[in-house]
């Protein structure tokens, strides 16, 4: 879909449809008579009210080049934020194309020539436009062929924000489609190779680890994760360094990629099994960052570690009770196979520590526990360091992304003893998100950190107004306006 932004009205412009925001309880004030006539009606008549996502079309108005007007509700004026403008990109862009609508001229009036709230808009337009059906013969989605900004008497720097708002949701949907191959076609070395042609595309720096130079580092974590699956692992690492970065500042991205989860000797229940393609969700956010941080070019250092691995049984699966080392040399009792996630992350977070990296977020999908403290809603974030987290969640703020942060108290260490290791690799029943991040914590030690468990938020069954069923690309867009925010 092509994004673009003009500077002028909107009665002359060639579109199958024209849009006009609609404020909750007001009807829009719009420069042509039928419009504004129709606009009126409607809300005199409570057809249209302006709620969120309400969408209302009138065919052929008078005055108008365009073959449609059609009015979207943006809820009350005084609430809009760039996060309900995200939103209303995607409703009206799925909206739209469902009804065979190629081109749509979006009217951008003063109380939307915001940066923040253009850039939003296309960054909802942008992933509005995904639909999960690659791999069907004969696709039933629809998509737009263009999406036009009209900012009449709006600033130069609109032009900016929507092309980073494009950028932006264009690596969101790269992730979105990794994140929806099946596993038969996205194992861990194939994600390692659509890494490598999109570092090498971006002018990205791309170094793949195999697993003989990861057992030559002493990686037993993670290599026995992998060592039930006839598929090789990999720890794909991905650097950005500007010409002249922040003094002082590595930024360390790190993300679980699991191509598929099967819980290993302790496996899953076959009731939703499918899903765990996307158990390399938060891989996949981050390889899809650091596709937008090559295009925006924040001035900081950033290094992206993915280490990817596929979790089967066999019989040479790991076992519950098996003791394995990890590179930073401490010891773990493996007691449950599915909590692979953190045996491959701490091999990974050693490493990043010593490629110098002193600023870490990590997003993986860890724990269902998460899903029961959060639900869909909340992406739970963990901490070292205070200052660091409200830097992150300030990021995410901006990006849109709802974080809450979780308690990370020395009380629940307790929980995480082995009489026979350094270290179990699950706690007991209870706050198990929790125990996890504390597990992760002990591989990190002083690095600021902040480990964000998106489990429950990397994947909608439901599609939304904005949002198409199944990988959500959750993460993304948080990295992205961190590096930007360290780079300023």
């Amino acid at each position: 879909m092509k994004t673009s932004i003009q500077y002028q009205g909107f009665k002359t412009v060639a579109a199958d449809a024209v849009v006009f925001a609609a404020s909750e309880g007001v009807a829009p004030s719009i420069d042509n008579a039928a419009v504004s006539q129709w606009a009126a009606d409607l809300y005199a008549s409570g057809e249209f009210t302006g709620k969120a996502f309400e969408i209302a079309v009138l065919h052929q108005p008078a005055g108008l080049t365009a073959k449609r007007a059609v009015l979207v509700g943006i809820g009350k004026l005084e609430k809009l934020d760039s996060a309900m403008a995200r939103k209303v990109g995607g409703a009206v862009v799925r909206t739209l194309k469902a009804k065979s609508i190629g081109s749509v001229a979006m009217v951008v009036d003063a109380s939307l020539q915001k940066a923040e709230l253009v850039q939003a808009l296309a960054e909802g337009a942008v992933a509005g436009d995904f639909e999960p059906d690659e791999h069907k013969s004969k696709k039933d989605s629809k998509h737009l062929e263009s999406f036009l900004l009209l900012a009449e008497g709006g600033s130069t720097e609109l032009a900016e924000a929507l092309r980073n708002g494009a950028v932006i949701g264009e690596a969101q949907n790269f992730a979105r489609a990794l994140v929806n191959e099946p596993g038969n076609l996205l194992t861990p070395l194939k994600l390692a190779s659509r890494a490598r042609e999109m570092a090498e595309a971006q002018g990205l720096g791309c170094d793949i680890l195999d697993e003989d130079r990861m057992k030559q580092l002493g990686m037993g974590s993670l290599l026995c994760v992998s060592q039930g699956s006839a598929e090789p692992p990999a720890l794909i690492v991905l650097s950005y360094k500007p010409a002249n970065p922040m003094p002082g500042i590595h930024l360390g991205l790190v993300g679980k990629g699991v191509t598929f989860d099967t819980g290993g000797i302790s496996i899953k229940p076959s009731e939703n099994m499918e899903k765990m393609k996307y158990d390399m969700a938060g891989g996949a956010a981050v390889i899809g960052a650091m596709l937008a941080i090559a295009q925006l070019k924040p001035n900081v250092e950033v290094t992206a570690f993915v280490p990817t691995v596929e979790n089967m049984p066999s019989s040479k699966a790991v076992r519950p009770g098996d003791i394995v080392t990890s590179m930073a040399g401490k010891t773990i009792e493996v007691l449950n196979t599915d909590a692979e996630g953190r045996l491959i992350l701490i091999d990974a977070i050693t490493y990043a520590k010593q490629m110098g990296v002193n600023r870490m977020v990590d997003a993986a999908t860890l724990t269902g526990a998460i899903s029961i403290a959060l639900g869909a809603v909340n992406v739970g974030a963990f901490s070292n360091d205070e200052a660091w987290q409200s830097e992150v969640l300030g990021a995410a703020k901006a990006a849109g992304e709802k974080m809450w942060p979780m308690p990370m108290d020395e009380e629940y260490k307790d929980l995480l003893k082995s009489a026979f290791a350094d270290m179990p690799n699950i706690g007991s029943r209870g706050a198990g998100s929790i125990t996890a991040a504390l597990f992760l914590k002990e591989w990190v030690e002083d690095t600021p950190w902040v480990h964000l468990d998106i489990a429950g938020t990397a994947w909608i069954d439901d599609g939304k107004a904005w949002l198409s069923k199944g990988p959500t690309g959750v993460g993304l867009r948080s990295f992205v306006a961190l590096a930007q925010r360290l780079g300023s």
